[in-house]
């Protein structure tokens, strides 16, 4: 009964909730296959993407005779191929360096800038020791020519001198014009002793300690200098004015009050007995005028010295030969002797 209403009367199915079981497998595998079918391009495509063995040949045979054209006259047959491309590629090309490069660059940026504050630091410092330098060269010049000039005046003198720098200038001893030298009895200098400089006499040394001497100077008016004009050898006394600079004056007073001296004579030390304190033959000064005193019926001679006296550095005290210094000693002949102790 059950079967007769399940079955029409042509004999087909009759409708039902449930599909047929070999309906629904086939329904399946028809999904399936429009699945694949979505996500697979198919053979035709296939054969469409993949290159053919003629266009591989082609390519080959053009790359070959591109290569072969390069190599035939430096290349000169595709010469008119790279200008336009380069015509073409060339801004292109250009706009993206442009735009990378800052990027690019900014490491190297970092690294020159860092090299740069370092590179100046240095020069800066360079600069600083070379201005350094620079000022002091002068000062080290105008020492060594000092130098050079005493090494001479011992040569001419025909006596030994122990170098020193004046350190200091200023009244000493109840003197109003004194200076203070470097050099002291452990140097080999005494009391009475004679200084020069390269230029002529400074003065003589009037106190001596070990490391340092007061050297009174010919400017000050109460030193006296027995001198004499070198070309007539008529002797006098020379005494200073107590003025330094270019109006240093010395007045010199002769002996013979007859005498009249030219201008431009030179002047120079008489010498006292055993030369002390001055020696002979030291150069002073040169006459520059010449006054007459009727009422003492006698000649005044006014000399220039020969010493700056507002520039003293380098002297030199006049010493018997093999004295005994804790210096080097300039010789006789002008050349640096050494240390006696």
């Amino acid at each position: 009964m059950a079967l007769l209403e399940r079955t029409g009367r042509d004999g087909s199915a009759a409708p039902s909730g449930r599909r047929p079981r070999g309906r629904s497998l086939g329904s399946l595998t028809a999904r399936r296959e429009r699945r694949e079918r979505r996500w697979h391009l198919g053979p035709d495509l296939d054969r469409q993407q993949r290159p053919s063995r003629s266009l591989l040949v082609a390519l080959g045979l053009a790359s070959a005779t591109l290569m072969t054209l390069d190599l035939t006259a430096d290349g000169a047959a595709l010469d008119p191929v790279r200008g336009a491309v380069a015509d073409v590629v060339g801004p292109a090309q250009a706009g993206a360096s442009a735009l990378v490069r800052p990027v690019v660059g900014v490491p190297d940026l970092l690294r020159t800038h860092s090299s740069l504050r370092d590179e100046v630091a240095a020069l800066e410092e360079e600069n600083t020791a070379l201005r350094a330098e620079l000022g002091s060269a002068a000062f080290q010049r105008n020492r060594l020519a000092a130098y050079d000039e005493l090494t001479a005046a011992a040569e001419d003198l025909g006596y030994s001198l122990v170098p020193s720098r004046v350190v200091g200038w200023g009244p000493a001893q109840s003197f109003s014009s004194t200076v203070t030298i470097d050099a002291g009895t452990d140097a080999g200098v005494r009391p009475d002793m004679t200084v020069v400089s390269g230029a002529g006499l400074v003065g003589r040394v009037v106190s001596a300690g070990r490391t340092s001497a007061t050297v009174l100077l010919i400017i000050d008016p109460s030193s006296t200098v027995g001198a004499r004009v070198g070309d007539t050898m008529d002797m006098g006394f020379l005494r200073g004015r107590g003025v330094v600079g270019d109006d240093a004056r010395l007045d010199l007073e002769l002996v013979d009050r007859t005498a009249v001296p030219a201008r431009q004579d030179s002047v120079v030390t008489w010498g006292s007995d055993g030369g002390a304190p001055y020696v002979a033959g030291v150069p002073i000064g040169r006459v520059t005028h010449v006054y007459s005193s009727l009422r003492e019926t006698a000649q005044r001679v006014v000399l220039a010295p020969y010493v700056d006296f507002g520039s003293l550095d380098v002297v030199g005290v006049v010493v018997p030969t093999g004295t005994t210094s804790d210096r080097a000693l300039v010789g006789v002949d002008g050349e640096l002797k050494g240390a006696g102790r």
